[in-house]
């Protein structure tokens, strides 16, 4: 196998500052580089997750609005594990920020569930 894991996923955000401050106090991820682009009015904000992976965070003067039915074709959702989803929530929460109620996967047994970053972007806690 060639592939050996997920290197970032990246987010184009509508609001850079709040979207910023989701990623970085919210969420609690570690700023590694930010560079603003003059050539295209672009912020691009890279984060690290605590597995070495990283969140790419990209704004532009006017980003057009991504389709909004959760079963269309494209990146579902960006799940984050978590070992304890309860806590999670509970931090999250703090921020004032809605998450839906606890499920459990039907076929590993896991709870897991969704919240939303500022721009309406599903994001999901899975227990380990």
């Amino acid at each position: 196998m060639f592939l050996k894991s997920v290197h970032h996923a990246a987010i184009i955000c509508s609001n850079y500052e709040k979207s910023k401050a989701f990623y970085t106090q919210v969420l609690g991820l570690t700023i590694i580089a930010e560079n603003y682009r003059p050539s295209r009015s672009s912020y691009k904000l890279d984060l690290a997750l605590p597995d070495g992976g990283q969140i790419e965070l990209f704004s532009f003067p006017t980003p057009p609005k991504r389709v909004n039915r959760p079963e269309a074709c494209g990146l579902r959702h960006l799940a984050f594990s978590v070992q304890s989803i309860t806590q999670m929530i509970e931090h999250i929460e703090g921020y004032g920020i809605e998450v839906e109620p606890i499920r459990v996967d039907e076929y590993t047994g896991k709870r897991f569930t969704f919240f939303q970053d500022p721009d309406g972007l599903p994001l999901e806690l899975y227990e380990l």
